[in-house]
């Protein structure tokens, strides 16, 4: 992706299905085959980007995925992103059906997408497509693109998945789809809401390795005994949420990220006025703060998430933002960030990220 003036490698982590299909499709090239993964050949001076993309699959360009930078892995050249498309070979069979099969001579590290082969027109082995490439899959009301309601796309209508039978292997099928991480909580009971149109799927029972959720097995396409206050949702590793801690201030306090199902600290190193500002505003705290380094050392244990954050005018959030990878002690306690931003808390709660801290 050009990045900024300068053509950079995308980083493997999180890559998924859905981010390749997106690719696949802007450059033309079919649908999304597979991922290979593993070692390939990169210039030496190519830089890599650790941005995170989470794709539904249903958007027009890769940058228009929602996208995670802080707390990204040091990528290595032998960890990057690849894809093999489908090209121009995009007819459909009708008796293909949803089920995965392995293309032939490939390796176990790859992850496939559903298809199906038969015999052309010549004689000769064709790939067909199958109509399931065609769904999308997404999450909602969960407040970012790793948690939240799942939501299937098909026929062009967004519908749900019941919670009958719903646990942690469906949830894990969601979260590895959707590049987003390992599942951390599988919520039942429209936990975040109840959703509308079509429930696609009910008493889900899935294996955990399949590649797209709808591949696993169920009741069969459409078929129910559901309402939509059963809808099934997810919550991921990395889901990302953000808050200040304090006793009696609203705009000041202990800064914490929410990463992998806990709540832990930043660290102030080397954190810049441009950083500060960025918390503050993603807080509705106004549009400036300070580095406060007179606070008494705070009591009790926690992990010190991520240190070396470094946003830039380009961001818009702090997720964004530039740091050095997640690490469950990445400073000592002395060094965790308290920040006095200048305005005033424009939201005590939201809604969703107060459903999430109960769960």
């Amino acid at each position: 992706m050009n990045i900024s003036g300068r053509w950079r490698v995308l980083c493997a982590s999180h890559w998924s299905l859905a981010n390749a299909n997106v690719v696949c499709r802007q450059l033309g090239c079919g649908v999304a085959i597979s991922t290979p993964r593993g070692p390939h050949l990169v210039e030496g001076n190519d830089q890599i980007s650790t941005a995170r993309f989470h794709c539904s699959g249903a958007e027009a360009f890769l940058w228009s995925c929602p996208v995670t930078v802080l707390g990204g892995p040091d990528c290595s050249h032998g960890n990057t992103a690849s894809v093999i498309c489908s090209g121009n070979q995009t007819q459909v069979l009708p008796q293909c059906n949803d089920s995965v099969s392995e293309p032939v001579g490939s390796a176990a590290s790859e992850e496939s997408a559903p298809y199906c082969s038969g015999e052309g027109p010549t004689g000769q082995k064709t790939l067909f497509i199958t109509p399931s490439m065609g769904r999308q899959l997404r999450l909602v009301d969960g407040g970012g693109p790793c948690a939240g309601r799942v939501e299937i796309m098909d026929q062009d209508s967004w519908g749900t998945i019941c919670d009958d039978s719903w646990d942690l292997d469906d949830a894990r099928v969601v979260c590895r789809q959707l590049g987003c991480g390992e599942a951390l909580n599988a919520t039942r009971s429209a936990h975040f809401g109840a959703g509308s149109g079509p429930i696609w799927l009910d008493d889900l029972n899935c294996a955990g390795n399949e590649s797209h959720v709808w591949n696993c097995p169920s009741q069969g396409w459409g078929k129910h005994d559901c309402r939509h206050k059963q809808d099934a949702g997810v919550i991921c590793s990395e889901f990302l949420a953000l808050r200040m801690v304090s006793e009696d201030q609203q705009c000041a306090g202990w800064l914490e990220v929410f990463y992998n199902g806990t709540w832990g600290s930043v660290c102030r190193s080397p954190m810049e006025d441009i950083t500060v500002s960025m918390i503050c505003r993603q807080l509705g705290c106004g549009n400036s703060g300070s580095l406060n380094s007179s606070v008494a050392l705070r009591e009790g244990s926690r992990p010190q998430w991520v240190d070396g954050i470094q946003c830039q005018k380009t961001d818009t959030s702090l997720w964004q933002c530039p740091s050095d990878p997640w690490n469950y002690t990445s400073c000592s306690p002395k060094e965790e960030v308290y920040i006095s931003c200048a305005g005033d808390l424009l939201f005590l709660c939201l809604s969703q990220l107060c459903r999430m801290s109960l769960v």
